[in-house]
């Protein structure tokens, strides 16, 4: 009865191996299949949030120039509403998705791109030079660039820069 109880514990014993590794194996691959989609999600979040941004000081500086040349501005101002109306809605899936740091960095970007379309609603008030307005912005945006460059882990899967 011992000869075959031997081979029978061997092959539970094999099975109950076989069964943890394969579970475990599995359960990192949902992981990185996970965190593989979040990441992507995150990028396109990033990437469509500075665009915005981009397209608003565009617009802010399209208004500022029509300005200065007499022109009828109300065109580039409207894009520029509307590029802020939906840098608003983009924000918020941004703070959903990104950590503390880059949370912090587009909150920056925020209030700095808001300065700058107070200044453009103001026809009266001095919105300043058309090429310079923003320059503010850009180097928040650089920040935010930085912040989620770190979130999304480039610098690490790249190659380049030290693993944290």
């Amino acid at each position: 009865m011992l000869s075959q109880v031997i081979p029978l514990v061997g092959v539970l014993l094999g099975a109950a191996t076989s069964f943890f590794a394969t579970s475990l194996a599995e359960r990192t691959k949902f992981r990185q299949t996970m965190a593989t989609r979040w990441d992507e999600r995150k990028l396109d979040t990033y990437i469509e949030y500075v665009s915005c941004v981009k397209e608003a000081i565009r617009a802010a500086r399209q208004t500022v120039e029509a300005r200065e040349h007499g022109a009828d501005a109300s065109e580039p101002l409207s894009a520029m509403e509307a590029a802020e109306a939906r840098r608003s809605i983009l924000f918020e899936g941004l703070v959903l998705l990104s950590d503390d740091a880059a949370s912090q960095a587009a909150m920056v970007v925020n209030e700095r791109l808001w300065a700058v379309l107070r200044r453009v609603r103001d026809p009266a008030g001095d919105s300043g030079n058309g090429r310079e307005l923003g320059s503010s912005v850009v180097e928040a945006l650089n920040v935010l660039h930085k912040a989620a460059r770190a979130d999304l882990a480039i610098n690490r899967s790249l190659g380049g820069g030290t693993p944290g």
